[in-house]
């Protein structure tokens, strides 16, 4: 997949108002016609006009709800004829495809386990191919950005021109608040790899939680994503999935409209103009201090590896790093740098003072 994609400007799909967020809501799980006619209510009172609903479940563990199948499809081709809405579910292979395209579905989204195994997208992209559905891809589960990357290019050769993505963050064994690692970075690099690319976050999934969502919302709006999908369910509380990180639609509406603060992509304003271009040339005379640093600490690291390939010694001195790591992390914290990305940082450059070394210990006389 080239940075130049053809694709449709997501303006054209016709699903989505302006300005910014776009919104995709709906329960994590179709449960009955009347959950979903309910909830679709709620939500098409306030403006939602795409709606979502699980229609197949992938679970952990087997005995869990897993979803009421392709019965649910009709129910959301009611939610089409009575309110208007658009409507989308989330596929996992190719049977799936065909069932949402026999029922008339607008959009259909490929979930974060899917992606991550290029069998089951490859069996997506021949089923979809020949068609003009919008198709959302969630980034996999692991934070792999070629294999998001990966997906979205079998997509594209099958000819989806419709093609977008949604951000849920990535599994971790770390102590964190969110039931998924935000990892916000590796959406910024995709994001600008591929700016055309339709980019939607998923705090539902990412927080894990509703009392998250308006900050992680609100995180997506700051980096200038396009849109939001967010789950909502008339009951929460008696949800069959989920049901700790579902809104009330009236709780959406309120999140939407009165807590999210949007803001602009940019402004020519001349005050504006004026002192960001100042700030971002401040920023290129660092980056450049920045680089000289690191290559003068890769070359020291160069002349380390050479002391330790003459006297036999081993590359890795993990005591030493570990020290090292804890002491970096301990003085940058106190000059309000985060920990997460001073880790990042520094595992980042001890890898690649290994590699050095490595190629040091390799190379012949």
């Amino acid at each position: 997949m080239t940075d130049e994609m053809d694709l449709i400007p997501v303006s054209e799909w016709g699903f989505f108002t302006f300005p910014r967020p776009m919104v995709i809501a709906g329960p994590c799980s179709a449960e009955s016609e009347q959950q979903i006619m309910e909830t679709a209510e709620g939500l098409a009172e306030f403006g939602i006009h795409v709606f979502r609903a699980g229609i197949w479940k992938p679970r952990t563990h087997p005995g869990s709800f897993e979803g009421v199948g392709a019965r649910g499809l009709k129910w959301l081709q009611r939610v089409q004829r009575e309110f208007g809405m658009k409507v989308c579910t989330e596929v996992a292979g190719e049977r799936h495809v065909r069932e949402c395209l026999d029922h008339g579905l607008d959009m259909v989204w490929i979930g974060a386990r899917t992606t991550g195994n290029p069998f089951l997208m490859q069996e997506i992209a021949n089923a979809l191919q020949g068609t003009d559905i919008p198709v959302l891809v969630k980034n996999p589960i692991s934070p792999d950005l070629d294999l998001w990357i990966g997906g979205l290019e079998r997509l594209h050769q099958a000819g989806i021109r419709k093609l977008g993505v949604i951000h849920r963050g990535f599994s971790t064994w770390h102590d964190i608040p969110y039931r998924n690692d935000p990892g916000w970075r590796i959406a910024i690099e995709l994001r600008t790899r591929y700016p055309q690319l339709p980019f939607f976050a998923d705090p539902s999934h990412m927080g894990g939680d509703r009392k998250y969502l308006l900050e992680l919302s609100q995180r997506a709006m700051d980096l200038g994503l396009e849109g939001l999908m967010i789950e909502s369910h008339c009951h929460p509380e008696v949800a069959l999935s989920d049901a700790k990180q579902q809104l009330k639609p009236d709780e959406l509406r309120i999140l939407l409209g009165e807590q999210i603060v949007v803001r602009d992509a940019d402004s020519q304003a001349d005050d504006y103009r004026e002192n960001i271009d100042q700030l971002r040339a401040d920023i290129d005379v660092i980056d450049e201090n920045l680089l000289s640093l690191l290559k003068e600490r890769m070359n020291i690291s160069r002349r380390i590896g050479e002391y330790k390939k003459d006297h036999n010694i081993a590359i890795l001195q993990m005591t030493r790093w570990d020290s090292l790591l804890e002491e970096v992390l301990q003085k940058g914290t106190r000059t309000g740098l985060s920990e997460e990305f001073l880790r990042t940082l520094f595992n980042d450059i001890h890898e690649e003072s290994v590699r050095i070394q490595n190629e040091v210990l390799w190379t012949k006389e």
